[in-house]
């Protein structure tokens, strides 16, 4: 069974930092372009950043210079580097091929920037 499956969320202060993992468990992955998503509380879920398979990434305006997407093809990954975070960074995050498919959401990981 194809799936993805979050993990590194936590609870951070203001200003640190955290790097969220995306492990899938089948190669077709390799090709596909990808996405960290995010829904915060009382909010939709929107896109945070994205990956292509030649690497080329894309980011949200609300993350741009903080945040860094990258990938391991060799390792089925996907990663998160989160910077300077802030509270408003607060939701879970999913990563997700993009376009999004409904059959590849997971859990998420939660991150909370609170002091």
């Amino acid at each position: 069974q194809v799936q993805l499956v979050e993990s590194g969320g936590g609870l951070v202060q203001p200003g640190g930092s955290l790097r969220l993992s995306c492990a899938a468990s089948g190669s077709i992955f390799r090709i596909k372009t990808m996405g960290w998503y995010r829904r915060a509380p009382g909010k939709g879920r929107e896109l945070v950043a994205s990956i292509t398979a030649s690497l080329y990434t894309n980011y949200a305006d609300a993350v741009k210079g903080r945040f860094t997407i990258s990938r391991d093809n060799a390792e089925n990954a996907v990663y998160l580097q989160m910077n300077s975070l802030k509270p408003e960074d607060t939701a879970v995050y999913y990563c997700n091929t993009y376009p999004p498919s409904s059959a590849y959401w997971g859990q998420g990981t939660q991150v909370t920037v609170s002091s």
